[in-house]
Parts: C-alpha cells; structure tokens; sequence
C-alpha cells in the first residue's frame, strides 16, 4: 500500500480524488492548501503527490519549488492536476521538474495509469473501470 497525498483547494476534487486512491487500496492524504500540503510532505513522506497548479497563497509551482530544494523530499513522484489542456501547460509542468501532468475533468483510467507509472511496487489488483469523474 502506497501512501498518497492529494494537495487541492477544491474540496469536491479533493473528496473525490481521495476516493480514488482508497478504492484502488492506497493511504490517502489531503491538504486544501499548498502550505500544508508542504508540511505534510515533510512530516509523512508520501509515495506521490497530486498537487493543484492553481492555488491561493501557494500554488503548485512553489510547492514542487520547495520540494526540489530538499534532496529527500526532491525524489517524491509529483503530478501536477490543472483544468488546462493547452501543450504549453505540460511543456512548463515538466520543464519545473513535474512527473506528469492530468487534466480536469479526469477519469479512473487516467489516474490508474498515472498511479501505475509512479507506483510500479504499489500496482493495483483493482480492474473495474470506476467511471469519469467529471470536476469543475
């Protein structure tokens, strides 16, 4: 079992997310802000992390800034969650040192495929398909 953790200001998203990843058999965390998500990362070491670009105080970018800062912390699966499809958006979240990158809306599949990319010790035994997940 994985331990994940879901940085989101939107708490449907979050909720939602957070589901996700108890239904497919992993610990799931959550912080509503980049802040605490920061903080969290620091005192329980997740396997990954799904962070919102767009944040209040402290967006996505700073967060996986503060990370890349830590060499421990530096090697943590980060996945950037946004509602912008456009290439450029990718190009930047890679280009700051992302994982991956998943737009809103998204659907089961897409994260059980980002989870069996960072996570291939963790692979899930679970083949349902649980639907799109349409967000705001």
């Amino acid at each position: 079992m994985a331990r994940i953790l879901v940085i989101e200001d939107e708490s449907p998203i979050r909720a939602n997310l957070l589901r996700f990843i108890q239904l497919e058999g992993h610990e799931a965390l959550e912080a509503p802000c980049g802040r605490t998500g920061l903080q969290i990362i620091q005192d329980q070491r997740p396997d990954l992390v799904f962070c919102d670009i767009m944040m209040p105080h402290m967006g996505g970018a700073d967060v996986l800034a503060a990370l890349q800062q830590n060499p421990s912390l530096s090697q943590i699966p980060f996945v950037f969650l946004s509602a912008s499809a456009e290439p450029e958006r990718l190009e930047e979240a890679l280009r700051l040192g992302a994982s991956g990158y998943v737009t809103k809306p998204f659907n089961f599949s897409q994260l059980r495929a980002v989870l069996l990319q960072h996570l291939p010790s963790n692979r899930t035994d679970c083949k349902q398909d649980h639907g799109t997940v349409e967000l705001d």
